[in-house]
């Protein structure tokens, strides 16, 4: 609308309705607003390719500003549209607090922080993408809190770190948090000194500097070379990318986050696996003598290749992070066994990570063993499955003793029960 200098009343915030009155309204297009904004651009993208080290978006706004003053250019600016600047800083003053008002805004409030929090993180993930660099999440959420509540004191409204100018700020040069700081420092020159400036700032110009942005952000290269990724991560990001355009960037986020955890769990469930190990140690003599076995496992092959598997035991191995989507596998592997053994060896080892839903398929197998007079035996606990089967209290159930550190201490221990039983 401000790049065309096009008349419309009022702008729809509605994705198709904005499209049909840019159609409507086309014919009122001020080519000297056309002419400011393509400029704008044209300026930015000249200094960055021969003088890089000036801030071309600020330049260009400061050039294209001043010939509209000059020439006396019938442009819309930031005056004409939205007034004079307020002057001065506001005195400082407690807000009015009830408990029947924090009980009718809390809701409210809440909602805001959430999406605040999310546009700012969003902003932060955007700013780490174009520069390499890695942001401190919660820095970045308490220093905002703390800004908002100080903002308020002066008449505030909440505020959110924006993507638009985080990623116009790194294209002007900016490298550490101390160009936000300048940045804070130079807005506050002017509303308190130079808002006539701010107003003299044609609004075609400043929507040339942000198709600029928006064509930064878009790295593009990326986004198509993404159509040689998994068709499964492709839908998640066409899909959050068109309800980006059509709805809004809180709706996207929001589902694009919901497909991504339906898309983990299925790959956990994919790369998770309960595999039967009846005949290992002719297996582990054949793996050995093939050379195909990675050099990790070969220890572990060489022990297994030198064992006997005691009388009426089985052994099972889980390999991948035991979590929601996979834990009906292990009762699977119930319902598959036709002779109840008297021990079972779960071997753990290449399990890196497991959840509440994990430890419960735990305890209902371990449930099942005891009550059909088995032992059940874990071997090669990792450090996070470790903690939490005994922060939740299943070591004890299952015993310490039946808490192996590998499968050769886990043999010896079944020898024991076979032999007692």
């Amino acid at each position: 609308k401000d790049f065309f200098g096009m008349a419309i009343p009022s702008l729809s915030p509605e994705f198709f309705e904005k499209i049909g009155q840019y159609a409507e309204y086309w014919p009122t297009t001020n080519l000297a607003a056309l002419g400011a904004g393509l400029a704008t651009v044209g300026i930015i993208i000249l200094i960055r390719k021969t003088v890089p080290k000036l801030p071309a978006a600020v330049t260009a706004v400061a050039v294209v500003t001043a010939a509209t003053f000059f020439f006396n250019l019938p442009l819309e600016t930031v005056g004409s549209k939205f007034g004079s600047l307020p002057k001065g800083f506001p005195s400082p003053r407690l807000p009015a607090m009830s408990f029947s008002l924090i009980r009718q805004v809390f809701s409210s409030g809440l909602t805001i922080a959430l999406l605040a929090a999310i546009e700012s993180l969003l902003s932060a993930v955007v700013a780490d993408g174009m520069t390499g660099t890695r942001h401190s999440s919660s820095a970045e959420l308490n220093a905002q809190g703390l800004g908002n509540i100080a903002s308020v004191l002066f008449g505030g409204i909440p505020a959110t770190g924006a993507i638009a100018r985080t990623a116009t700020n790194i294209k002007s040069g900016a490298r550490s948090p101390v160009s936000a700081m300048i940045h804070a420092i130079v807005l506050l020159l002017f509303t308190l000194f130079l808002g006539p400036v701010v107003q003299a700032i044609p609004l075609a110009t400043l929507a040339g500097v942000l198709l600029v942005v928006a064509y930064d952000m878009s790295e593009l290269s990326r986004f198509f070379s993404m159509r040689k990724a998994p068709k499964s991560d492709l839908a998640v990001m066409v899909i959050t990318f068109v309800l980006t355009v059509v709805v809004d960037l809180t709706a996207a986020v929001e589902v694009g986050v919901l497909l991504a955890v339906v898309l983990f769990a299925k790959r956990a469930r994919d790369t998770t696996s309960v595999a039967v190990q009846t005949d290992w140690p002719k297996e582990a003599a054949e793996l050995l003598e093939s050379g195909v076995a990675k050099a990790a496992d070969k220890k572990d092959l060489q022990l297994l290749a030198s064992r006997k598997l005691p009388k009426g035991c089985e052994v099972y191995e889980i390999n991948g992070p035991f979590f929601f989507g996979v834990a009906d596998l292990l009762q699977d592997t119930l319902a598959g066994l036709e002779k109840t053994p008297k021990v079972f060896i779960l071997r753990m080892r290449h399990v890196p990570a497991i959840d509440a839903t994990g430890i419960n398929a735990l305890r209902s197998f371990n449930r099942h063993c005891r009550h059909h007079g088995t032992t059940l035996i874990l071997s090669g606990i990792r450090e996070q499955p470790a903690k939490a089967i005994e922060k939740i209290g299943l070591a004890a159930e299952i015993g310490p003793e039946n808490l192996c550190g590998d499968i050769d201490d886990a043999l010896a221990r079944a020898g024991q029960v076979a032999g007692s039983i």
